[in-house]
């Protein structure tokens, strides 16, 4: 498959995952900001087109999403949480969804605290908890049990994060941002984890309504269409 699909300054590869829908939650949010434009192509990893070679070249870990910047020579970014800060840094002209690093460095800090946490926490605890309740070839309780209870427990840190707070970073009561948009997708889909109700942690579950209600994080969850 050629990097050449469509003719507008980015290219996204992706697929409905909460990973994938992270960046073009992200996009759409930029789209509605500044009037940016990409496109997109949905990978299919149900037949594992991510582990083709044309893929591998671009990420080695064959996993969704993968930025092509064409606008700078066609640089490539993997890693969903580094494709939101790289986006954030190049296309967020006024820092309406971020921190500068040299003018707010704290800010900044705390951002990718908090990006850093989803990163390696919620996402990979939930994926794991969906997998072996949905997806494994044979049962696992002690799994299912492992990966769920830890999502619960994640989710708590995010609940006394949110108690006197709208959004993960930023002043006052917070600003929206990457940090949250790098999260949320997981949260949407708590029941695939085995988690049937937000009512535990309502101040997450308010987090979560704040932000469906943005018409831009409504038109990416729907990306891939």
């Amino acid at each position: 498959m050629s990097t050449d699909t469509g003719s507008k300054p980015l290219l996204l590869y992706t697929a409905g995952t909460p990973n994938g829908q992270k960046v073009s939650i992200f996009f759409e949010e930029l789209k509605a900001a500044y009037g940016l434009e990409y496109d997109y192509v949905k990978i299919d990893i149900s037949k594992n087109t991510q582990k083709e070679p044309w893929y591998i070249k671009l990420n080695p870990n064959g996993r969704i999403p993968v930025l092509i910047d064409r606008s700078r020579d066609n640089f490539t970014v993997f890693e969903t949480a580094a494709i939101l800060v790289y986006l954030q840094e190049h296309y967020d002209k006024e820092g309406k969804f971020g921190f500068d690093k040299d003018q707010d460095p704290n800010l900044w800090s705390e951002s990718l605290q908090w990006i850093l946490f989803a990163h390696g926490g919620v996402g990979p605890m939930h994926g794991q908890a969906a997998f072996f309740r949905r997806f494994a070839t044979e049962d696992v309780p002690y799994a299912k049990t492992r990966f769920t209870n830890e999502t619960k427990r994640l989710f708590g840190v995010l609940e006394i994060r949110l108690s006197d707070r709208d959004w993960l970073a930023g002043p006052g009561r917070g600003v929206y941002s990457i940090a949250d948009i790098n999260v949320l997708p997981w949260i949407r889909v708590h029941e695939i984890a085995g988690i049937e109700s937000l009512d535990e942690w309502p101040h997450v579950k308010d987090w979560l309504e704040r932000a469906v209600q943005r018409p831009a994080f409504q038109a990416g969850v729907k990306i891939p269409a």
